[in-house]
């Protein structure tokens, strides 16, 4: 009986070991559960919590699509963090307000727990497989605890490729994030030389359109200039050929306001002959005015536009002085034979600033006609008058010679002398042109008159 109690007693105290044993394990695979329970509870948590805040945020999730009725506007991701503390920052156009995302680049690796939580996994089953199972009780249950402990080692398994998984993910995510801003850096610095090449386009542009308007107001200016000098010469005419061009095509008397006498003065124009357009300075034709006068008269001049007259040195060389006339003498003898001389150059006082003082010197060259050249051997000379006395000769050749003209010595031509009405017994004292009726005969009608060789503004 005694040896029953011991045995019993024995097998009490085995079963009370094992017993201790199996709640030991049991106590700790619980304990690992728990705290794998755990940790996916606060994985979960995590990212409960991350959407909770990109969908409070409105950040486009691929699983929830946005109800919201206004515009879409597309997010403007921006890099810098040292402003925001985050290592990416998105923000949507319309309203302004940026979602921050930051990004851990010294993220924990968990591997490590990971392959230890492996290795205990594998030494709980070989405990349990090197275990006494003897005991066909006991022997289901480290059975089924073996079970277990190798699910609970596969999602270990899994959890651990995963964060690797995601570690990896990290990395390429940190490596395109490296290449956007790189690319926005790239954009932002296109944009600008782009704007800037926009800018100096415009500018240049802006420029082009200013010189054109102010060359269109140049030439809006210069045609009013041109209307206006059209009118003013149709109203006050330069000479005869300006009262031509205006319209007016009858021989008679006109106001004429040469460039350089703009109180103008009376003329003769002669708009029939030869076209036209003639101003006419001198005229001989009865005898009915004295020409044997003094300076004076000559440099003012003296008659009836209308009849015999000289119309002055003075405004002679107003209307000459700057060269580009010629002259056309048309004369007629007492047997009405007519004949004319013809000068393409022809100025009086030209280029001189006191005319009177310098003589008014006579220019004249190119003849052409039918009367003969009797002019050109008085070219250069200065204007002599009974009373002042500029010629070559030893006498004074208007006195000696009744008349008034650009002596040489003394002349070939005297339109200005006496009318003697035909042949004289007198020597060169006449109305003379050597060339056509000689020195003894005085012409019946004589007349000077000129006109521009060029319709210039000069």
């Amino acid at each position: 009986m005694m040896m029953l109690n011991d045995r019993w007693t024995i097998m009490n105290n085995s079963s009370s070991e094992l017993d201790s044993k199996r709640l030991n394990k049991h106590k700790t695979c619980c304990n690992f559960l728990s705290w794998s329970i755990g940790v996916l509870v606060v994985i979960a948590a995590l990212v409960t919590t991350t959407v909770t805040i990109l969908y409070v945020n409105q950040y486009p999730l691929p699983f929830i699509s946005s109800k919201s009725g206004g515009a879409s506007s597309s997010p403007v991701i921006s890099t810098n963090s040292k402003d925001s503390g985050a290592l990416v920052t998105v923000s949507r156009v319309t309203d302004g307000e940026p979602i921050s995302i930051f990004l851990d680049p010294n993220c924990p690796d968990y591997s490590a727990n990971f392959l230890r939580w492996e290795a205990l996994q594998s030494s709980l089953l070989r405990a349990l497989s090197n275990q006494n199972t003897e005991d066909w009780p006991n022997m289901g249950l480290a059975q089924k605890l073996s079970e277990e402990l190798k699910v609970l080692s596969g999602h270990a398994h899994n959890l651990r490729l995963e964060a690797d998984s995601l570690k990896r993910g990290q990395g390429v995510l940190d490596q395109r994030l490296d290449g956007l801003q790189s690319e926005q850096s790239r954009i932002i610095q296109v944009l600008s030389d782009s704007h800037s090449g926009v800018s100096k386009f415009a500018a240049g542009f802006s420029d082009s359109l200013l010189s054109l308007q102010r060359e269109t107001e140049s030439l809006r200016r210069l045609n009013s200039d041109l209307q206006r000098d059209n009118k003013y010469k149709a109203v006050r005419p330069r000479d005869c050929s300006d009262v031509l061009a205006s319209g007016n095509t009858q021989d008679g008397v006109y106001s004429v306001f040469p460039t350089h006498d703009p109180d103008g003065f009376m003329v003769y124009c002669d708009m029939t002959t030869d076209g036209g357009g003639w101003t006419v300075i001198q005229r001989r034709e009865d005898g009915s005015v004295s020409f044997f006068r003094g300076w004076e008269a000559y440099r003012d001049g003296f008659g009836r536009t209308t009849g015999e007259h000289w119309l002055g040195l003075q405004r002679i060389y107003s209307l000459t002085r700057s060269g580009g006339y010629e002259l056309r003498i048309d004369m007629a003898d007492f047997d009405n034979a007519t004949a004319f001389a013809h000068y393409a150059d022809f100025s009086v006082g030209r280029d001189s600033v006191n005319p009177e003082e310098d003589g008014y010197p006579l220019i004249v060259d190119e003849y052409s006609g039918t009367a003969g050249d009797s002019l050109l051997k008085h070219s250069g000379m200065r204007f002599t008058t009974k009373d002042r006395d500029q010629d070559q000769s030893e006498n004074n050749c208007a006195a000696y010679y009744q008349g008034a003209w650009w002596y040489r010595n003394c002349h070939t031509s005297n339109l200005n002398g006496q009318y003697l009405s035909g042949g004289h017994a007198s020597y060169a004292d006449g109305v003379e042109w050597s060339s056509w009726t000689g020195w003894q005969y005085s012409l019946r009608f004589t007349e000077m008159k000129i006109r521009p060789t060029t319709k210039s503004d000069s």
